[in-house]
């Protein structure tokens, strides 16, 4: 055993620790991904790049914000590597409904979702993290690696962009 490297109960533990907060990166991997297949492979990358580096993880740090980073990580990098692929344009027939749904709330979900997707990277996540898994502004800074000023001014900007962009009747909705 080198100097560098953990005794082996040490990375057992952690390792099973990881595995104990797969139910909190598949909820993060969702704010970022549209569909839950595509969440669930984030969540898989993240594991293996995870655990195949479980022994640069300092001991007394956070390993939930450790895990966070490097999903958010991987995503932008997934990202990037999309965006140079281009698969399609955006009014490709795959993407629509195939059946109209005649629930009034199911179509404002659906518009409300797809305000969502528009916004700016930083802006979707941040709002996520506090309305959806309940985060603090402290907890949600944290993890993005920004002050709290930055995450609070995020989040009401993305309010206020969901209200303009679903109108006046979207009152009830963005008081998430």
């Amino acid at each position: 055993m080198t100097t560098d490297q953990k005794p082996a109960h040490q990375t057992r533990a952690e390792t099973g620790e990881v595995v104990a907060l797969i139910p909190a990166l598949r909820s993060f991997a969702r704010t970022f991904c549209r569909e839950p297949y595509d969440a669930d492979d984030l969540v898989q990358e993240t594991l293996l790049k995870a655990i195949s580096k479980i022994d640069q993880f300092e001991s007394g740090t956070r390993l939930k914000s450790w895990l966070f980073t490097i999903m958010r990580n991987s995503f932008y990098n997934r990202a990037v590597v999309t965006a140079r692929e281009a698969p399609g344009g955006f009014d490709c027939v795959s993407s629509l409904p195939s059946c109209a749904s005649t629930q009034e709330w199911r179509m404002r979900a659906i518009d409300l979702g797809n305000a969502i997707s528009r916004m700016p990277e930083a802006q979707r996540e941040t709002l996520l993290m506090v309305t959806l898994m309940g985060k603090s502004y402290e907890e949600a800074a944290e993890l993005c690696d920004c002050d709290i000023g930055t995450v609070k001014s995020r989040v009401n900007r993305s309010r206020a962009r969901l209200c303009e962009e679903l109108g006046d009747e979207a009152g009830a909705v963005v008081r998430i």
